[in-house]
């Protein structure tokens, strides 16, 4: 990867203050941007849709809160080996990885027309681990590809843009979803998911990118050492370490918060469909903090605007426990803004900091370390949804993140002012 060509003190500053309209204007001018993000939005509105529905399906079907809570659980377990499947991006030219991913998903969802019955939950939870897996791979290509197609400068909005994409599709497919479900059932659902998979899939064959030949893999180079290649490189940089292992203890407890959401609703007096607001909510925050997203790390330091979001975060799981739907909508959406902040910094260093070679399997171990705790925090919180009133676990939770995540994640400022995020390499 090349290096950045030095800026003045000028242009430092104005890139410090520049407007997030003027950055998204920057951004969506870049035609392989435009075309990436408009995937992202189709993609990502059948994605979000499926998430929510196969909840509320396996609740139908079971009356389980803890069972329905395993439906997330199983699309986040194939990220703990994320960096053996990162391997893939590093090992073959990354655009037609994109556009193969997208309709090998397409064809996974076709069997979720078997599941109609308990006895057939099998077939769901299969697909959706197989789901998750084929995610960690697109994920993987996806941001290997964007670091050497986006001005390094502009990374920080790419993936603010990008965060509000993905998440601004909780505005309208949760809901659009939870009634395509009740109308006529969650295959069909499923069907419209692979519909968008293929679209997108269409978008990324538009993509003008040029990839050199992945070099071959050295011989005497095992595939246990290439795995763990970037595991290493993220341990020894002293940017990287802090803010992935931060940015994974807060995906671990919002696992766990993430498992009561049905009991909320519950609490609240809401039949499983009313999820889908609270989805609503939280969408509208990640697409304000998206936009916002590379100025203020620009500002800010990727450290401090990690660390805010923690602290908003914690504040608005500790405010869930209260039983009230105006404290329960205005929470989701403090999540929304919160809990992208610190997966933006550490994946936007990662960006930046790791050689093209490497990338891949980087991007995918980062991925690993921030997300795989969110699969384990699912799974702990469908057993303890199980056995603990809500409430006393959802204060205990705002306050453990407090008091454990926040101080790991360090509030100076990097050497050389905010526009200067990232650290020397070991």
């Amino acid at each position: 990867m090349t290096e950045q060509t030095p800026r003045t003190p000028r242009a430092a500053r104005t890139a410090r203050t520049a407007r997030p309209v003027w950055a998204v204007v920057r951004v969506l001018r870049d035609r392989n941007a435009a075309l990436y993000l408009g995937g992202v939005v189709i993609s990502g509105f059948g994605s979000s849709a499926m998430w929510l529905v196969s909840g509320i399906w396996v609740k139908d079907l079971t009356g389980s809160d803890g069972l329905a809570a395993l439906c997330v659980f199983a699309l986040w377990a194939p990220t703990l080996i994320g960096p053996a499947l990162g391997i893939l991006a590093d090992r073959t030219r990354r655009r037609p990885l994109l556009v193969w991913t997208n309709l090998g998903l397409a064809v996974l969802l076709l069997p979720f027309f078997a599941v109609d019955s308990r006895g057939t939950l099998w077939v769901l939870f299969t697909v959706l681990l197989v789901y998750g897996a084929a995610g960690v791979v697109h994920d993987a290509a996806e941001s290997a590809l964007v670091a050497t197609a986006v001005d390094k400068q502009l990374l920080g909005d790419f993936n603010g843009l990008r965060m509000t994409a993905n998440e601004g599709m909780k505005l309208v497919a949760p809901l659009a979803g939870a009634g395509l479900y009740a109308a006529y059932g969650g295959a069909r659902v499923a069907l419209l998911d692979a519909l968008t998979f293929t679209l997108a899939a269409g978008l990324y064959t538009l993509l003008h990118v040029h990839e050199p030949k992945p070099l071959p893999a050295e011989s005497h180079v095992g595939l246990r050492a290439r795995t763990a290649e970037g595991a290493r490189y993220v341990w020894s940089h002293s940017a990287l370490r802090p803010l992935v292992l931060a940015g994974g203890t807060t995906m671990l407890f919002a696992g766990v918060n993430g498992a009561t959401v049905y009991a909320v609703v519950e609490g609240l007096g809401h039949s499983p469909s009313y999820v889908g607001f609270l989805y609503v909510a939280q969408g509208a925050g990640s697409v304000a903090i998206g936009l916002a997203s590379g100025p203020l790390l620009r500002q800010l330091g990727e450290r401090r605007f990690a660390g805010y979001g923690i602290a908003l975060t914690a504040v608005a799981v500790t405010a869930r426990a209260l039983p009230y739907d105006v404290v329960a909508l205005a929470s989701a959406a403090a999540v929304g803004v919160g809990l992208p902040c610190v997966l933006v910094a550490a994946l936007t260093a990662v960006q930046r900091e790791t050689p093209d070679a490497l990338l891949g399997r980087t991007a995918a171990t980062a991925g690993t370390l921030l997300f795989a705790p969110n699969a384990v925090g699912l799974a702990l919180g469908a057993g303890l949804v199980e056995l603990v009133p809500y409430q006393p676990l959802l204060v205990v939770l705002g306050l453990t993140r407090l008091v454990t995540v926040l101080p790991g994640c360090g509030w100076s400022r990097p050497r050389g002012g905010a526009a200067d995020v990232t650290a020397p390499r070991p």
